[in-house]
């Protein structure tokens, strides 16, 4: 399996597209590279790129994009609202996928002492690539900025863990290290006092403030009896966030991070700044979100306000997010592209177009082309999905009739469970077509040799298993949804019953072509016995789906009729 790292390097240049332009190229130009978003900001005179890949290409993506920075970017004639030390202010190393983060953390190391060894940038290390606690947290090394690194950087408790202990004044210093998923996340207030926004930022961050006496703004700092500062925690743990005000848009803002939104989520950090803002006579008026963020963080945020506003949550996952960007004001300041900015979509975008992402008539002109995928396959499983589509419509029109508002919760959860359905569905679209493709790749293999006879013998039993594993997949995963469907038929708006009705044909013909395809894969398995178990299940499968479709068909007519 592909180990995936993700890249956000933070270049201290937000103006000159020209500038920005160049080092994005440069990294682009990396073999095995994807770029996935470039976030320039006026104000804070920094640029946010994200770019995803294996080790090694990241690695040297990385590299070459701090390579270019240093040569183009002047950081003494730079200025900008957001604390920098370099060029390349810092580049993070973040596990996507079949990676951990002390793995993660390994590559950091070794991009660090290449530049260390290759530029004249000197390199600290942070997070999970940082032995030595005092120095690990990000804002400490950059304590100081630009200005104070000539400094600094001569002390032997700061001297670079890579390259000389001397400032570079063109370009700076950089930290390089590995952490996990952070959201680098702004919320806007119909104000232009930064005083407001900070007292908003020391309420809701996990530091909080120091505690005075007398005057809680102005008054003297309150010790404890070992001489230390007493602190008032903030409302949000893993929470780090200043106030300022951004030219560009005329607002203050509170500028956060959420180091786990796990612990914090978004609409958890939202709300609790909202509430404070509301406490000091200000109103948010909307946020963004700077460079990319989690899908999880997204759904979360908009279940979240769907269960607020007493609505169901068994909706579509672009729904969903829509509610989220909506509830949280994200384009307020501009436009806010799902496809952009979720990561997970974003990488989607950067693959070959999937069979579900084509519209209604690009994949029926698919279907009909002279090639032999997809077909019947795909067409069942997506049949299935419409069926259980068709079951959370019925689920959704009745958690929002007028009189029913007690059973909002009930249908909910019944439309939660067939979008469950119909997205495990809508997956095996693509997945049928790919098992068939793996047996014609495996087909397609040497045969020269009698080790590569043997070799590519075996790989075609292997994914001849899996492409008749996949069409019965389909046939169980559709047979849930009658569960949905039954549910809808009796207890549903009886003015949506052919709708019930509809899907259950839709889910009979699924399981039915899905079957077929079974049949067909598990007569050429080398394996008889593993070929004879998989006729019987679809056998069964597709009796059992004839039964239970003539009787929901039967309730369907019955309630028609009366």
């Amino acid at each position: 399996m592909k180990k995936l790292i993700e890249c956000v390097p933070n270049f201290s240049e937000g103006l000159d597209m020209a500038i920005i332009q160049q080092i994005t190229a440069a990294i682009e130009a990396v073999d095995g590279v994807t770029l996935l978003d470039v976030d320039p900001g006026k104000a804070t005179n920094r640029t946010v790129v994200t770019f995803v890949g294996e080790p090694d290409a990241v690695v040297e993506g990385a590299f070459q994009g701090i390579l270019m920075a240093s040569k183009l970017i002047d950081m003494s004639k730079h200025s900008g609202e957001h604390a920098r030390m370099g060029a390349t202010d810092v580049c993070p190393f973040i596990p996507v996928a079949n990676i951990s983060l002390e793995e993660t953390a390994q590559y950091a190391i070794k991009l660090g002492e290449r530049v260390g060894n290759e530029t004249n940038v000197p390199v600290y290390l942070y997070g999970a690539a940082q032995k030595e606690k005092y120095r690990n947290d990000l804002s400490i090394i950059r304590s100081g900025e630009y200005e104070g690194f000539f400094n600094k950087i001569k002390e032997p408790k700061w001297k670079p863990d890579f390259g000389k202990a001397e400032m570079n004044a063109f370009s700076g210093a950089t930290v390089i290290g590995a952490r996990d998923f952070l959201i680098a996340y702004n919320v806007n207030l119909n104000s232009t006092s930064t005083r407001i926004a900070n007292r908003i930022a020391f309420d809701v961050r996990e530091a909080g403030r120091v505690q005075r006496t007398g005057n809680p703004y102005s008054g003297p700092i309150a010790k404890d009896e070992n001489g230390e500062t007493i602190r008032i925690p903030g409302a949000c743990k893993a929470v780090k966030a200043v106030g300022w005000f951004i030219e560009e848009y005329g607002v203050a803002q509170i500028s956060a991070n959420l180091t786990n939104y796990h612990i914090t989520p978004v609409h958890t950090f939202f709300d609790e700044v909202e509430k404070s803002a509301i406490e000091r006579g200000v109103r948010v008026t909307g946020s963004e979100l700077v460079g990319l963020v989690p899908l999880k963080a997204m759904l979360d945020a908009g279940k979240h306000y769907l269960t607020k506003q007493g609505r169901s949550l068994g909706i579509s996952e672009r729904e969903i997010i829509h509610i989220a960007v909506k509830s949280l004001g994200l384009d307020e300041l501009g436009p806010f592209d799902p496809d952009k900015k979720i990561v997970e979509y974003a990488l989607k975008r950067a693959e070959d177009t999937r069979l579900v992402d084509m519209t209604c008539t690009n994949f029926a002109n698919e279907t009909a082309s002279e090639s032999m995928a997809p077909g019947g396959g795909s067409i069942a499983a997506y049949v299935g999905s419409l069926g259980a589509s068709l079951s959370s419509m019925v689920a959704n029109l009745g958690a929002n009739k007028r009189g029913w508002e007690d059973r909002i919760e009930e249908f909910s959860n019944w439309a939660v469970k067939a979008q469950a359905i119909k997205d495990k569905l809508l997956f095996y679209v693509d997945e049928d077509t790919r098992s068939f493709n793996g047996i014609i790749d495996a087909i397609r293999m040497p045969k020269d040799t009698e080790e590569e006879k043997a070799i590519r013998s075996k790989s075609i039993d292997a994914a001849s298993v899996y492409a008749t594993e996949v069409p019965k997949q389909v046939m169980e995963t559709a047979f849930k949804a009658y569960e949905c469907l039954e549910a809808m038929i009796t207890k549903g708006n009886k003015s949506s019953v052919t709708d019930a009705g509809v899907g259950v044909l839709c889910v009979d013909l699924a399981i039915q072509g899905a079957g077929m395809n079974v049949l067909v894969n598990a007569k050429d398995l080398s394996d008889k016995s593993v070929g004879d178990a998989f006729k019987t299940a679809a056998l069964n499968l597709m009796v059992q789906s004839n039964n239970e479709s003539a009787r929901l068909r039967a309730l369907v007519l019955e309630a028609l009729n009366n």
